[in-house]
């Protein structure tokens, strides 16, 4: 387990590299730049400041000479500076961070616990009035694109209710301190995690309850059966460990989903983190923050999936004693 840890955290490297490289080579082949972003705000400008702020970003020069230069940077801790916000791209960008982290790491919580025990609950009697009435909301949670919810939520929980704010991340003007400033960004975070949580709630429901009808079926449970074992104790002690080894890797996989996810609600809620930037990056052609934006992801997607490694070993004895293949993919049937 230390040898694989050390290996994955290796990784981070050449995730760090690859990603630098592949992104600025893709966001460089799109039409237009920063420059050109500029001009056309200021209307009409002379070539002679066009040309000089070409030189002043460094977009004078080759492809390969942007290139090399970006990847010394980095190498230095150096992500540029980001001329639209005005500050380091670094600061900018650890600055939007937490929120993103707050706001990903609760919808994941919320979604993994209620879905797991949606799935439970559902396959206990398969194909009876409780697992078909959790199949057919998850359907529906499953399907509903996640700009429908969220604008949904808005209009019963913010405009209708009153109940809940519909944006940003506290009340700015309120002055809260202490205990009540962390209930004021609670009480925004939950439109936020309830938009993102109602689609995975859905997914890890219908794949924990695949799981668990099929450890229900397996012959130790069974013998757990015959021994006398409660019910709750067969459920909860013996299947549900077993049958949380295919939630465990989906969580892994859909980290990458979940950060992406986080572009539509951050925006909709007017969530200031990574997400939110990325999009202002985008519309302002603003290429050194997109590309801190994107390799922040790929770091916290190997650091998920080291996590999800972890969990596993923690569940499955043969991981820790290196029998069985640490996967990123769920396995077997229940997949």
């Amino acid at each position: 387990m230390i040898r694989r840890l050390l290996r994955r955290l290796l990784q981070l490297v050449g995730v760090i590299v690859a990603t630098a490289v592949l992104n600025f080579a893709l966001l460089k082949a799109l039409p237009g730049d920063l420059v050109d972003v500029i001009a056309s705000e200021s209307g009409s400008v002379p070539p002679e400041y066009v040309t000089q702020l070409r030189q002043l970003y460094g977009l004078d020069r080759s492809l390969p000479e942007q290139l090399v230069s970006y990847l010394g940077r980095i190498a230095h801790g150096d992500l540029g500076y980001s001329f639209r916000f005005g500050e380091p791209v670094l600061d900018l960008v650890l600055s939007r961070l937490g929120p993103t982290l707050a706001l990903v790491g609760a919808a994941l919580l919320l979604s993994t616990v209620v879905g797991v025990l949606l799935g439970v609950a559902a396959a206990r009697r398969p194909h009876g009035l409780t697992d078909t009435v959790l199949s057919a909301l998850a359907t529906v949670g499953y399907s509903a694109p996640m700009f429908w919810t969220s604008l949904m939520l808005i209009v019963l929980f913010g405009v209708q209710l009153e109940w809940l704010p519909i944006g940003g991340l506290r009340e700015v003007n309120a002055g809260y301190h202490g205990p009540r400033l962390l209930l004021d960004y609670a009480h925004h975070l939950v439109l936020p995690v309830l938009t993102l949580a109602i689609y995975y709630v859905a997914v890890y429901a219908r794949l924990a309850r695949a799981s668990m009808i099929e450890t229900l079926a397996e012959d130790f449970i069974r013998t757990a059966r015959a021994k006398g074992a409660r019910e709750a104790r067969v459920i909860f002690g013996h299947a549900l460990r077993n049958a949380l080894l295919p939630v465990i890797t989906m969580l892994g996989v859909q980290s990458s989903a979940l950060l992406g996810g986080s572009i539509v609600v951050e925006t909709v809620f007017a969530w200031p983190g990574l997400g939110q930037l990325s999009f202002e990056a985008i519309r302002s052609r603003d290429i050194p923050v997109l590309l801190a934006v994107l390799i922040f992801s790929g770091v916290l997607v190997v650091l998920a999936n080291l996590l999800v490694d972890m969990a596993q070993a923690v569940l499955d004895p043969r991981v820790r004693a290196g029998k069985a293949p640490v996967s990123s993919a769920p396995q077997g049937g229940a997949a």
